[in-house]
């Protein structure tokens, strides 16, 4: 999450002073990403030192009341304006897989002599399925007309799911490796779509591509573009 490129988001709708800042942030997210006032002001001084915001000494307000520290109204630079624009419309980059934690487990638990893999599996999921249940509950009795907070947990969701369903595709997997490595006779099939080498469209513009040793078939259409 890119704290700095959210307040510019909240400064191109004029100046603000730190605290107003944070309030408009976590009111802005759904409640759903806490930020430290601290934070806000330590990103505020990267912002201003990199040119993107500039901030003046306030001469009062209501705001100012309730303020800490120096009391500044920052307002978004044009060069702040056009950072926000130009990080608006470039794609993270997502060619790396992350080092997510709970896949480290899986494949670490593969490795670890007695353990039970898909016991494993499945406490995890069950604990995201419980996550899911209660981020259900907090949009059933939240506003419905909150945007944010409505879009923010149906991220979360997903988000989760993607991962349940994921467990559910490694556990699949896992068991058939083991029944293929008990009947040395038994056919191994692929299922439609489960062969991450199977052809994908490479996406046009000037965005990163998986990055993963010996994916040749990769480099070679990455060359061919």
């Amino acid at each position: 999450m890119s704290v700095r490129h959210a307040l510019l988001a909240l400064l191109s709708e004029g100046p603000k002073y730190g605290l107003r800042l944070r309030e408009e942030f976590e009111a802005g997210t759904g409640q759903v990403w806490p930020l430290n006032v601290g934070q806000v002001y330590t990103t505020l001084q990267r912002l201003e030192r990199d040119g993107l915001v500039a901030a003046a000494v306030s001469g009062g307000g209501a705001d100012e009341a309730t303020e800490p520290g120096p009391q500044k109204a920052y307002r978004i630079t044009e060069a702040g304006a056009k950072e926000l624009d130009t990080w608006l419309r470039t794609p993270p980059d997502l060619s790396a897989p992350p080092r997510d934690e709970l896949v480290m487990k899986v494949l670490v638990a593969l490795k670890v002599p007695g353990a039970d893999v898909p016991e494993i599996i499945q406490a995890h999921r069950r604990y995201l399925v419980e996550l899911m249940q209660q981020w259900t509950h907090i949009k059933e009795d939240g506003d419905p007309a909150d945007l944010n907070s409505g879009l923010a947990i149906d991220a979360e969701l997903f988000r989760l799911d993607s991962v349940v369903r994921w467990l559910d595709a490694a556990d699949a997997r896992i068991k058939r490796a083991k029944a293929d490595a008990e009947s040395p006779f038994a056919t191994r099939a692929t299922p439609a779509g489960d062969n991450p080498n199977d052809e994908r469209p490479v996406p046009n513009g000037p965005w990163p591509l998986p990055r993963l040793r010996g994916n040749s078939r990769q480099e070679v259409r990455t060359t061919q573009r």
